[in-house]
């Protein structure tokens, strides 16, 4: 590998990438099928990913025809390698196993281990024999879609496909590590402007938030739209307040802390709700909710903005959904990707189906939403919101992070590149944007 990190270094050309040997093994974070049930009986608070999560060598799979081998540089963590780590929901070796059955090529993804990781930023150094679009030497970031375009069910919109997957997650040979097998639709040029390390954090949560507010998929939010965001310096609610204030719309933005409603300010966001502050109490206890605490909420929200929500950006889950469904605006839409307080979801359906609300559930994005997303990101329009950075041996103690939400906006990990900085060819736009990419770090 350190002949590979050399020549990318020097600039070598594609054609001298090319001559260079694949290493059999390579060093990666993965998980071991042998563990996944280490954590039974033990409380997904307690699961600790400082234990599951292993980094040394694995195997370089063979590449198929339509795939590509990427040199990462550097990787990102997101919120399905802390459930791959826990085994929760499910242990991700079952994903695998059925993947595996597919085809011939999909059967080397069922292995006795897994690596993690939905993020990446690096150098094309192979390409399989269908490629037509993409070379050795190419910069790129790689996006989480793994689609099989030979389903009809993949085409209109990918992520609509019968056996759609998040590649990272539900495939192995993710980006949490020094190399990377990857079919080539989930490539995107790297932003020049970007570190290697800022580039890795954007494709999976920018390309998420892209398609719950922007894409006809989604919200298709329109200027002056009001937009509830949960969690707005998280990895995916920080992209969604870019959005809304890209968009003209009018954000709300709640967060935990007053040094997070602060960095929310600097960007712009007038209306900011501290939910520690306010203390709201959406549960009376684990079974009953507390209406009441509903409706303090939506007038605190009418006292910043002066009506309710057309958009609320749902993701926290179980902890906030009643909430969310209750404050939208009649006909409002709620548009929701994950659950990361809890999957089980309840709320009164009087205030949905009687406001004539809508309930859309979003998932990644297809390949189209995830290159618009991305070249939002490349013009200097939306902006990286790395927070911290970590070496690919601290994956553990970054997942850790996350796990518990002690982090803000995304933590990079860096995999090939030595240090942090490296990999701007575009100074001139950098230096333009200046203080934009630098908000969230620590």
């Amino acid at each position: 590998m350190e002949h590979i990190v050399e020549a990318i270094e020097s600039g070598a050309s594609g054609d001298d990438l090319a001559q260079l040997p694949i290493p059999h093994e390579y060093r990666a974070a993965h998980v071991l099928k042998s563990e996944q049930d280490m954590w039974v009986g033990v409380a997904s608070a307690d699961k600790d990913p400082r234990r599951s999560l292993h980094v040394g060598p694995v195997p370089t799979p063979q590449l198929a025809p339509d795939e590509a081998v990427v040199a990462v540089m550097a990787s990102s963590i997101n919120f399905n390698t802390v459930w791959s780590s826990i085994f929760e929901p499910v242990s991700t070796f079952g994903p695998l196993a059925r993947l595996g059955r597919e085809s011939e090529w999909a059967r080397r993804h069922d292995q006795p281990y897994q690596v993690v990781g939905s993020d990446a930023a690096g150098v094309v150094l192979r390409v399989g024999a269908a490629v037509r679009n993409w070379s050795p030497g190419d910069r790129v970031t790689v996006h989480c879609n793994y689609v099989d375009d030979q389903d009809q069910t993949s085409h209109d919109d990918s992520m609509m496909a019968n056996n759609q997957r998040i590649w990272g997650y539900e495939t192995n040979f993710g980006g949490l590590a020094d190399l990377t097998v990857v079919k080539v639709n989930q490539l995107l040029p790297k932003p020049a402007h970007l570190t290697w390390e800022e580039a890795a954090v954007n494709a999976l949560c920018n390309s998420t938030s892209y398609r719950m507010l922007v894409s006809r998929n989604g919200a298709a939010m329109k200027q002056g739209d009001v937009v509830l965001i949960w969690g707005a310096t998280g990895g995916i609610g920080a992209y969604a307040t870019q959005y809304v204030l890209n968009g003209g719309g009018i954000p709300v933005c709640v967060v935990s802390s007053a040094d997070k409603a602060e960095i929310l300010r600097t960007m712009g966001v007038e209306a900011v709700i501290d939910r520690r502050a306010a203390d709201y109490r959406f549960w009376k206890d684990e079974h009953t909710h507390d209406e009441s605490e509903w409706r303090r909420f939506g007038k605190d929200i009418r006292d910043l903005v002066g009506e309710d929500p057309d958009i609320v950006f749902e993701h926290p889950g179980r902890s906030t959904f009643a909430a969310s469904m209750y404050v939208g605006k009649r006909g409002a839409t709620v548009v929701s990707c994950a659950a990361t307080s809890g999957f089980m979801l309840e709320f009164d359906n009087r205030y949905f189906w009687m406001r004539l609300k809508r309930l859309i559930g979003s998932h990644f994005a297809n390949y189209k939403e995830a290159w618009e997303a991305n070249r939002l990101i490349a013009k200097g329009m939306i902006h990286p919101v790395l927070s911290q950075i970590f070496s690919l041996e601290q994956t553990g103690e970054a997942a850790y992070q996350v796990h518990h939400n002690l982090h803000e906006g995304k933590i990079g990990v860096l995999c090939l590149a030595a240090t942090e900085g490296l990999g701007v060819t575009d100074h001139e736009l950098r230096d333009k944007l200046g203080d934009n990419l630098h908000r969230f770090r620590r």
